[in-house]
């Protein structure tokens, strides 16, 4: 894996093996969490236990982005969102928060407050305006993969060549981003997102085609439909699957890892660096 050495808003955020995104789910109907943290005792306590368990980032979201979710209004989205990330950085101000939104003003908004990576899934498509707000504070931007919009995100599936026209989007993306001035770049296959469940673990067979971006590569793997779906089983019984996927993705050159179980995580990482070592 490469070296890479991110500017989050002044920040160092160095990135010379394997790190740990947690995700805080500040919604009532994520797939897997929605609605775990009913107060911001409840939200500290979780990003206190994530931050002791190893998470380098903490990736804060207020819309879900599961299939048939609802889009909320930007209103709810900054009223579920703000409050939050201003309680973290007022106790954890060393902790680099990322905040998992499409919406411009919502990025430039969670900035303000303490937030220091933008985690887009549109990759700048639903507000191009999300652009100028990572370059205007120096802030790494994190572009995933997806067909359509919103609406259809979870239903186009179709690819001539998954792989090629994957990163030919990164490339694209990259060499716009250029042009604005936006320094850091992470990339995200976008697993879960206008792909089939065999499309998926094509994607992550191939995974370290992505290495010539020179880009680190994030994965949200974590309990998704493409592995408790596959085994037949619900969310809440895919750990052990999400464990095993995370090491195949580690194998094939991912820099994050962006989950809901950070120690276990970690666990990985640790299983994985030793085993490379030998």
């Amino acid at each position: 894996m490469n070296n890479y050495t991110l500017n989050c808003c002044g920040k160092l955020l160095t990135i010379n093996g394997p790190l740990v995104m947690g995700i805080l789910n500040l919604t009532p109907d994520s797939f897997y969490d929605g609605g775990t943290y009913k107060n911001n005792d409840a939200i500290l306590k979780a990003v206190e236990i994530m931050l002791h368990d190893g998470a380098s980032i903490i990736d804060i979201g207020g819309q879900s982005t599961r299939p048939n979710a609802a889009l909320i209004s930007e209103e709810v989205e900054l009223e579920r969102t703000l409050t939050a990330i201003q309680k973290i950085h007022t106790y954890f101000p060393e902790a680099i928060l990322s905040i998992d939104t499409f919406r411009s003003v919502v990025a430039e908004s969670a900035i303000q407050e303490g937030v220091s990576i933008i985690n887009d899934i549109s990759a700048g498509t639903e507000d191009e305006r999300i652009y100028e707000v990572a370059s205007k504070y120096s802030c790494p931007i994190v572009l995933m993969h997806r067909q359509g919009s919103f609406d259809t995100m979870h239903q186009d599936i179709f690819y001539k060549d998954l792989m090629v026209e994957v990163l030919d989007y990164f490339f694209k993306k990259i060499n716009h981003l250029k042009t604005v001035g936006v320094k850091d770049i992470i990339v995200d296959p976008g697993f879960g997102f206008s792909k089939s469940i065999e499309q998926n673990y094509h994607l992550l067979k191939h995974l370290e085609v992505f290495a010539q971006l020179e880009k680190p590569i994030l994965v949200g793997l974590s309990r998704k439909s493409m592995l408790y779906k596959l085994l037949d089983i619900s969310p809440s019984k895919a750990l052990n699957a999400t464990s095993l996927a995370h090491l195949i993705a580690l194998q094939q050159g991912a820099s994050i890892l962006r989950v809901h179980d950070v120690r276990e995580a970690m666990e990985c990482i640790k299983i994985f660096e030793q085993f490379e070592n030998v």
